[in-house]
């Protein structure tokens, strides 16, 4: 797929969890992702862009994988279709109706879905296990050759995995028998087990991880395939980093600093709690030892992007700037609630001595802001060497130092566009016509809040004002700036209290449509203008990472007044250039091939 700057595209961000199915089982998967594609592309969007998608831990959040490469089970679509070794009545069985009735609809119910999907995916490989692969026929050639394919980082995903189960479901491999906390040591474990069912079990789980990771790439790899029929590109997501308790962490211990995690300072735009408000982010994902990576010609992350350009066209890399520099903090997530009270002197005393800070270096001399340059410049350089030009997209948001954009533009990575931040020093915001071209230009990322959301936010704490507390005062004062960057940036003006209106929502599209930036993309709820969230940083909530959309794409030509919506915005999308002529069939819109 060719995907140059000299042609703009417009795309959509739906989180994967989020999007429902005609047939899924409570959570968005790779049937709903198809659905998703040709609505899109019915639409006349060109892009779909998706949350990161590798497999999730305990607390279900796709920027805290427990592997750089497995992807996440909960994607698999499960249909005797799908799944060759599933039969129909296996569905009657392990999956009535009277249980699916809980599931699809509400929120991600977590606790239900992945053990539904999990007796399923058991079902499947209990039959292929106990007959295909013992055959020599060629749905157990195709498992042996993505099994050797595969093995570099599959061998160790695959132990980390059956020890999980091992251990009743706990990723935590620090807490596991000390004899199992390492790759080489649960090898070497395994290997003197006197028991023989024990071992043979653990063997049995692993081969059962890598039948799953077998469907679920083969899915993906075919999914990717449908959207180039459909001309639509899919935006992959690359976490920076990943979870303290991963199978990367476990089984390559040398390239972490685990005694370290990063995250980011304060910022006054994400004061969701007072700990972020004092201390900022803390992720808990640990730091890379960049000189051990450098020795090993970046082979970890040569391979993370290897592997995600075999299933999306391009992709982002979330937090951009932590190949930079990471703000980094001397003690673990858990540890937050003991620091909150503390002040610097109480909390270096706890740490021997040490706060949070930039690494390797703070941007503070010209030496090591030339430092950390020099640093990002040559990680990326390794990056687009694997995936070629134009395919790497940087969120370059945050407190973003002066010397990351220029090294984006010279490397032909597109930065981030979040119109109401982008501002001149009195307040006014940078004409879209300004933005660069290789940019990218949205509202709202998966972490912030949709636009209707802002918007009645904002008309309600200026409403609010008229009590007189000096308080509510400064609030008013701050939403009235908010709000007036915003409409200025799409070339309106509001009174003070404006309601969220059609005509208000139709402006905002078109402002961004209008820009310079190469993509523009629409985060799904933007599009609709609805209030839905799917996360807020630093809050550690049942509603994260659950929300889903209200019905499948199917359903929603039912709906009138949204098919009236997206007409209109086909029409904007046309008027900004942002639409080719090639039909590609069966749907509504017509754009032309990337091929």
């Amino acid at each position: 797929m060719m995907l140059t700057p000299e042609r703009p595209l417009a795309g959509i961000l739906a989180p994967l969890f989020a999007l429902r199915g005609s047939s899924d089982f409570g959570i968005g998967d790779v049937g709903a992702l198809r659905e998703f594609v040709d609505w899109a592309a019915s639409q006349d969007f060109e892009l779909v862009q998706l949350l990161p998608i590798n497999e999730t831990g305990s607390d279900h959040s796709p920027y805290n994988a427990i592997s750089s490469v497995a992807l996440e089970p909960l994607t698999i679509e499960l249909s005797p279709e799908a799944v060759l070794e599933l039969l129909p009545e296996d569905f009657a069985e392990l999956a009535p109706p009277s249980e699916l009735a809980r599931l699809t609809s509400g929120p991600v119910q977590y606790d239900l879905v992945k053990p539904l999907k999990r007796r399923l995916l058991a079902r499947a490989f209990e039959r292929f296990n106990a007959s295909s692969w013992k055959r020599n026929d060629t749905r157990a050639r195709q498992f042996r050759a993505f099994c050797k394919a595969e093995a570099v980082w599959l061998e160790d995903y695959a132990l980390f995995r059956a020890l999980i189960d091992e251990n009743g479901g706990s990723e935590k491999w620090d807490e596991w028998p000390p004899e199992q906390r390492s790759a080489s040591g649960a090898r070497a474990w395994l290997a003197r087990r006197g028991n023989a069912a024990v071992r043979q079990g653990v063997e049995l789980a692993m081969r059962a991880a890598m039948y799953r990771q077998f469907l679920a790439w083969e899915q993906w790899r075919a999914v990717k395939a449908h959207a180039d029929s459909r001309g639509v590109a899919l935006m992959g997501d690359i976490p920076f980093g990943v979870s303290y308790y991963s199978a990367d962490t476990w089984s390559r211990p040398e390239i972490f600093n685990l005694d370290w995690s990063g995250g980011t300072p304060p910022e006054r735009i994400l004061e969701v709690d007072a700990f972020t408000k004092k201390w900022g982010q803390n992720w808990g994902i640990p730091l890379y030892r960049w000189e051990t990576l450098r020795e090993r010609d970046f082979d970890w992350w040569r391979q993370r992007v290897r592997k995600v350009r075999d299933i999306f066209h391009l992709f982002r890399i979330d937090h951009l700037l932590g190949v930079f520099r990471i703000y980094s903090f001397p003690w673990r997530p858990l540890e937050n609630g003991n620091f909150l009270p503390l002040n610097e002197e109480e909390a270096r005393a706890r740490t021997g001595g040490e706060l949070p800070h930039f690494t390797p270096l703070a941007d503070d001399t010209p030496e090591h802001r030339a430092s950390n340059a020099a640093q990002g410049e040559e990680i990326l350089k390794v990056l687009i060497g694997e995936c070629g030009e134009f395919r790497l997209i940087g969120e370059d948001l945050g407190e973003v130092p002066p010397y990351v954009r220029p090294c984006l533009q010279r490397l032909g990575i597109a930065g981030f566009k979040i119109p109401q931040w982008e501002t001149e020093p009195g307040g006014t915001p940078v004409e879209g016509a300004r933005y660069a071209r290789v940019s990218l230009v949205t509202y709202a990322t998966h972490d912030h809040e949709p636009l209707r959301a802002a918007w009645d936010r904002w008309m309600a704490t200026i409403a609010a004002a008229g009590s007189g507390d000096p308080q509510a005062a400064n609030a008013r004062d701050f939403a009235w700036q908010e709000c007036r960057t915003l409409a200025r940036f799409a070339q309106f003006e509001v009174p003070e209290i404006t309601p969220w209106s059609d005509e208000i929502h139709e402006r905002l599209l078109r402002a961004v449509l209008h820009s310079n930036s190469w993509l523009c993309v629409f985060m799904i709820t933007d599009l609709f203008g609805t209030k839905q969230r799917f996360n807020v940083p630093g809050a550690v909530s049942a509603s994260n990472w659950s929300e889903r959309l209200d019905a499948p794409p199917s359903a929603w030509k039912n709906d009138p007044a949204r098919v009236a919506k997206m007409a209109r915005i086909r029409e904007l999308l046309r008027e900004a250039g942002r639409v080719s002529t090639a039909d590609y069939g069966d749907g509504e819109g017509a754009h032309a091939s990337l091929i």
